[in-house]
């Protein structure tokens, strides 16, 4: 089997908006000041991801000299996201309805308000977690409508052949921490090309129920390429090569 090409872009949602800032700001503001301390847990600063950088990722693509991205533009732009939501919450309606034998009325009134999002709590990606190198929060999903609305938009772009298709299911997570951008990583006494980890196990007993966002409306669905890029404010972010309103 060939080597799978090396991915340039992603599809997701991005967190960080007008009026998720001020609070994603200040939860990674306490976060990095708590786990860097030499009197906490001496966690490189590097290590912390810069707020720009907060996404939800749908699916990775690979588009080598950008061939194919047009297609994927064009895909993103053909999507109703409101249509897509509105699909889900009335199978779960209609599926409830049928347990308790009630009949299901059309949905009246207003558009339902953008999709909102809270993140709580703080896991390990690897499995043990006293050799950690990425750290993640997670969404609330309770009902699961968030989970089957990106399992749709991943679906949508793997049927059209512009993403390949996993063999493990999708696990939406917003990267707090991850090793691998600290420089010369072996200041811990490994070689310098070896992943950095560290043990976690503190860190996410501290964290565990700590709340990023509260209930903040996702606003965008966007490609985004690989690499994020300083800004003039000193933050990072990925550049947007298109993106949709979620409306």
């Amino acid at each position: 089997m060939p080597p799978r090409p090396s991915s340039t872009h992603f599809l997701c949602l991005p967190l960080v908006t007008g009026a998720s800032r001020r609070q994603l700001s200040a939860s990674l503001s306490a976060f990095s000041a708590d786990v860097t301390s030499t009197d906490s847990f001496a966690i490189p600063e590097q290590a912390i991801r810069p707020i720009g950088t907060l996404h939800l990722t749908i699916g990775v693509m690979s588009f080598p000299k950008d061939e194919g991205l047009e297609k994927a533009v064009a895909l993103l732009k053909t999507l109703i996201p409101r249509k897509i939501l509105t699909n889900i919450k009335s199978a779960e309606t209609t599926a409830n309805a049928q347990e308790s034998d009630k009949i299901v009325k059309e949905p009246s009134g207003p558009p339902p308000p953008l999709m909102p999002v809270t993140l709580k709590g703080l896991h390990s990606m690897q499995q043990t977690a006293s050799k950690a190198s990425v750290l993640y929060a997670p969404p609330v999903d309770t009902e699961g409508v968030l989970l089957k609305f990106c399992e749709n938009l991943r679906s949508t772009f793997q049927e059209a052949r512009l993403m390949a298709r996993e063999n493990r299911p999708l696990l939406l997570h917003a990267t707090i921490m991850n090793t691998i951008y600290v420089k010369g990583r072996n200041r811990r006494g490994g070689k310098r090309h070896e992943k950095l980890t560290i043990d976690a196990r503190g860190i996410l007993d501290r964290y565990d129920d700590f709340v990023w966002m509260e209930d903040m409306p996702v606003e965008k669905i966007a490609i985004c390429r690989m690499g994020a890029k300083k800004q003039e404010d000193g933050d990072e972010a990925y550049e947007v090569e298109a993106e949709i309103d979620l409306t």
